[in-house]
């Protein structure tokens, strides 16, 4: 077991975060955060509601680099006590639907009042308003509003969900966590704080950004799988190997393309034109022709070091094992979960995972500590009901 003891580095290093027990895109920010130094102090609830898919938390990964304290914020004393702790807080992460940290009594205004230079980050599927806002939703409800989902998936079949990527991390915990890192700037010339609307719907749609352009440009259609980038291009997609595994091409400009040509031995083949969409189920049907003589290995040592933008398509755990990642050191084991790495990269001020998930209340004492809470403060806190320890 890897016990992670590093402090005093990443480019948040200082910043604390207070966040409120949530389910994907919040704890996804929290994460982010505390990867990159900030002090991340997480409000449990004090009893396992099992929320989501249910997992103990040593293995929700997301919950990583935090101390935890447990609160009851359906009590008056709980929210007294929560209310304490923002005061001493940077930024705030919550993910409830709209108004309920309103009816708690924690509300924006009330925290703003409090801390004037606090950012209070909240994360939504639909929203703090519109019509939608106060209704239930997950991942998928939101990138089909958005577009996004339809435009997944073979021209011959349904749309395909992309996991949960794009509406609860990519458009949600994601862009909270740019949010965030946004209004401390802010903060810091203002010397005010603000709310960070975060709603996994717009950030969906953001996501989409570049094929609204195309789409105005004529170079989209909505048709799906009929389109450059969703399947319909035979130089940009998967193709079935020997062995049943799968290799993915991207070979879109027209010196890789070549390469990918010359790399499958049809350099002087009679083939359609690259950019002939009339040709394309012909030269589909020649490139799976070929890609299927050899297995997904076999194709990895002949384009691997080459500019012909071909992949082999690995599990979550083969990728563990791949030499580039191997190099870059892009996964790291913290107790015994094998997980991705902190990213982005920085030079001289490089994230880290400071910690594995925290039990509740684990650790929530040092931290109070260290945000300037005395002896006897804890202890009133303590009486308010918050649970903590070292």
């Amino acid at each position: 077991m890897v016990r992670v003891t590093i402090t005093n580095m990443g480019p948040l290093t200082g910043v604390r975060v207070l966040e409120f027990e949530a389910i994907g895109p919040g704890p996804f920010c929290g994460m982010l955060l505390a990867d990159m130094g900030a002090d991340v102090l997480l409000v449990d609830r004090a009893q396992d509601a099992r929320l989501g898919f249910g997992r103990e938390r040593w293995y929700d990964v997301m919950m990583r680099g935090r101390r935890s304290v447990t609160l009851d914020l359906k009590t008056p004393d709980g929210v007294t006590a929560a209310l304490a702790l923002a005061a001493r807080a940077d930024a705030v992460i919550e993910g409830f639907r709209p108004g309920v940290m309103e009816r708690l009594g924690l509300g924006p205004d009330v925290l703003l009042a409090a801390n004037p230079k606090l950012v209070y980050g909240r994360t939504t599927g639909w929203g703090q308003d519109g019509p939608l806002a106060a209704c239930a939703g997950h991942d998928i409800d939101y990138i089909a509003l958005s577009g996004a989902l339809h435009a997944i998936g073979r021209a011959d079949g349904p749309p395909v969900p992309p996991l949960n990527l794009v509406g609860d991390f990519g458009g949600g915990g994601m862009l909270l966590a740019f949010g965030i890192a946004c209004a401390l700037i802010e903060a810091q010339r203002s010397g005010q704080g603000q709310v960070v609307d975060a709603a996994m719907i717009d950030g969906a749609s953001l996501l989409t950004t570049m094929i609204w352009g195309m789409q105005a440009a004529q170079k989209w259609n909505d048709v799906r799988g009929t389109n450059v980038l969703d399947s319909g291009a035979p130089w940009y997609d998967t193709y079935e190997t020997k062995d049943k595994r799968f290799v993915a091409i991207g070979a879109i400009e027209p010196k890789f393309y070549a390469e990918l040509l010359n790399r499958l031995g049809l350099a002087n083949a009679a083939l359609p034109d690259q950019n002939d969409r009339a040709g394309w189920p012909a030269l589909r049907a020649r490139f799976a022709e070929v890609i299927a003589t050899k297995t997904r290995d076999e194709w990895g040592r002949v384009f691997e070091g080459s500019d012909a933008c071909v992949a082999p398509v690995l599990t979550f755990i083969e990728a563990t094992r791949h030499p580039h990642f191997a190099a870059r050191h892009s996964h790291v084991t913290v107790g015994a979960v094998t997980q991705p790495a902190p990213a982005p990269r920085f030079s001289r001020t490089p994230g880290a995972v400071r910690r594995a998930p925290p039990e509740r209340g684990a650790l929530g004492r040092e931290a109070l500590g260290e945000w300037g809470f005395a002896d006897d403060e804890v202890e009133r806190l303590r009486a308010l009901g918050l649970g903590c320890r070292n």
